[in-house]
Protein backbone atom coordinates (compact mmCIF):
# COMPACT_ATOMS: atom_id res chain seq x y z
CA UNK A 1 0.00 0.00 0.00
CA UNK A 2 1.53 3.41 -0.91
CA UNK A 3 0.03 6.56 0.95
CA UNK A 4 1.30 9.55 -0.11
CA UNK A 5 3.02 12.20 2.22
CA UNK A 6 2.29 15.19 2.65
CA UNK A 7 3.09 18.64 1.93
CA UNK A 8 1.12 21.14 4.69
CA UNK A 9 -1.10 19.46 7.30
CA UNK A 10 -1.40 17.08 10.57
CA UNK A 11 -0.53 13.68 10.83
CA UNK A 12 -2.54 11.88 13.64
CA UNK A 13 -0.12 8.98 14.11
CA UNK A 14 -0.17 6.26 17.54
CA UNK A 15 -3.79 6.08 17.56
CA UNK A 16 -5.15 2.81 19.45
CA UNK A 17 -6.43 0.15 17.00
CA UNK A 18 -9.65 0.95 15.96
CA UNK A 19 -10.27 4.08 16.94
CA UNK A 20 -9.36 6.18 13.98
CA UNK A 21 -13.34 6.20 12.66
CA UNK A 22 -14.17 7.54 16.08
CA UNK A 23 -11.62 10.62 15.83
CA UNK A 24 -12.61 11.02 12.77
CA UNK A 25 -16.31 11.64 13.35
CA UNK A 26 -15.50 13.38 16.93
CA UNK A 27 -13.14 15.87 15.00
CA UNK A 28 -16.06 16.45 12.20
CA UNK A 29 -13.35 15.29 9.70
CA UNK A 30 -16.06 14.54 6.94
CA UNK A 31 -16.57 18.31 6.77
CA UNK A 32 -13.72 18.88 5.56
CA UNK A 33 -12.67 19.95 1.76
CA UNK A 34 -8.92 18.73 1.68
CA UNK A 35 -8.04 15.07 1.65
CA UNK A 36 -8.12 12.89 4.82
CA UNK A 37 -6.44 9.53 4.63
CA UNK A 38 -7.20 6.42 7.62
CA UNK A 39 -4.70 4.01 8.04
CA UNK A 40 -6.43 1.06 9.85
CA UNK A 41 -4.15 -1.59 11.64
CA UNK A 42 -0.12 -0.68 10.55
CA UNK A 43 2.07 -2.84 12.21
CA UNK A 44 4.03 -1.04 15.22
CA UNK A 45 7.04 -2.12 16.53
CA UNK A 46 5.92 -0.39 20.34
CA UNK A 47 1.91 -0.68 19.94
CA UNK A 48 1.56 -3.80 17.83
CA UNK A 49 -0.81 -2.13 15.39
CA UNK A 50 -1.86 1.37 15.34
CA UNK A 51 -3.99 3.77 13.45
CA UNK A 52 -2.85 6.83 11.49
CA UNK A 53 -4.79 9.67 9.92
CA UNK A 54 -3.23 12.14 7.71
CA UNK A 55 -4.97 15.37 6.97
CA UNK A 56 -3.87 17.25 3.85
CA UNK A 57 -4.87 21.16 5.28
CA UNK A 58 -3.13 22.60 8.79
CA UNK A 59 -6.49 22.81 10.87
CA UNK A 60 -7.09 23.63 14.58
CA UNK A 61 -7.66 20.78 16.64
CA UNK A 62 -8.72 20.19 19.99
CA UNK A 63 -6.27 18.99 21.56
CA UNK A 64 -8.08 17.88 24.99
CA UNK A 65 -10.59 15.93 22.74
CA UNK A 66 -8.24 13.98 20.89
CA UNK A 67 -6.56 13.18 24.67
CA UNK A 68 -9.24 12.41 26.25
CA UNK A 69 -10.10 9.82 23.63
CA UNK A 70 -6.60 8.74 23.41
CA UNK A 71 -4.00 10.17 25.46
CA UNK A 72 -1.26 8.11 23.70
CA UNK A 73 -1.78 9.98 19.96
CA UNK A 74 1.26 11.88 18.58
CA UNK A 75 0.15 15.10 16.64
CA UNK A 76 2.98 16.12 13.66
CA UNK A 77 2.38 19.22 12.16
CA UNK A 78 3.93 18.94 8.81
CA UNK A 79 5.22 21.94 6.50
CA UNK A 80 6.76 21.53 3.59
CA UNK A 81 6.78 17.97 3.59
CA UNK A 82 8.90 18.16 6.90
CA UNK A 83 7.69 17.76 10.04
CA UNK A 84 8.59 21.12 11.95
CA UNK A 85 6.15 20.25 15.80
CA UNK A 86 5.52 17.00 17.82
CA UNK A 87 2.92 17.46 20.85
CA UNK A 88 2.16 14.12 22.81
CA UNK A 89 -1.17 14.17 23.97
CA UNK A 90 -1.67 13.07 27.39
CA UNK A 91 -5.35 12.95 29.54
CA UNK A 92 -6.49 16.26 30.08
CA UNK A 93 -6.76 17.96 33.41
CA UNK A 94 -10.32 19.89 32.75
CA UNK A 95 -12.76 19.03 29.44
CA UNK A 96 -15.01 21.96 28.67
CA UNK A 97 -18.52 20.74 26.76
CA UNK A 98 -16.77 17.46 25.83
CA UNK A 99 -18.81 15.51 28.02
CA UNK A 100 -22.14 15.90 29.32
CA UNK A 101 -23.35 15.20 33.45
CA UNK A 102 -25.77 12.39 33.50
CA UNK A 103 -27.09 13.24 36.87
CA UNK A 104 -30.71 14.64 36.38
CA UNK A 105 -30.41 16.88 39.29
CA UNK A 106 -27.26 18.54 38.40
CA UNK A 107 -27.61 22.46 37.40
CA UNK A 108 -26.04 21.71 33.99
CA UNK A 109 -29.50 19.54 33.45
CA UNK A 110 -31.71 22.86 33.95
CA UNK A 111 -29.62 25.29 33.04
CA UNK A 112 -29.64 24.65 29.28
CA UNK A 113 -26.42 27.65 28.21
CA UNK A 114 -23.93 26.52 31.40
CA UNK A 115 -20.63 25.01 30.17
CA UNK A 116 -20.42 21.46 30.71
CA UNK A 117 -17.26 21.11 33.02
CA UNK A 118 -15.29 18.13 34.49
CA UNK A 119 -11.98 17.34 35.55
CA UNK A 120 -9.53 14.92 35.82
CA UNK A 121 -9.95 13.38 39.63
CA UNK A 122 -8.60 9.33 38.82
CA UNK A 123 -5.73 9.74 35.32
CA UNK A 124 -4.95 5.84 36.40
CA UNK A 125 -9.22 4.64 36.03
CA UNK A 126 -9.60 7.23 33.15
CA UNK A 127 -12.60 9.09 36.00
CA UNK A 128 -13.81 12.73 35.72
CA UNK A 129 -16.00 14.20 37.55
CA UNK A 130 -18.32 17.33 37.00
CA UNK A 131 -17.45 20.62 38.14
CA UNK A 132 -21.07 21.24 39.55
CA UNK A 133 -22.58 18.09 41.33
CA UNK A 134 -19.12 16.12 41.24
CA UNK A 135 -20.64 13.44 39.81
CA UNK A 136 -18.25 10.74 38.40
CA UNK A 137 -17.86 10.11 34.06
CA UNK A 138 -16.28 7.40 32.84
Amino acid sequence: MNIDSIKRGIVLDHITAGRCMEIYRTLHLDQLECSVALIHNVKSVLMGRKDIIKIDEDIDIDLDVLGYIDPGITVNIIVDGEITEKKHLALPERLENVLTCKNPRCITTSERGLTQVFRLTDPARRIYRCLYCDAEQK
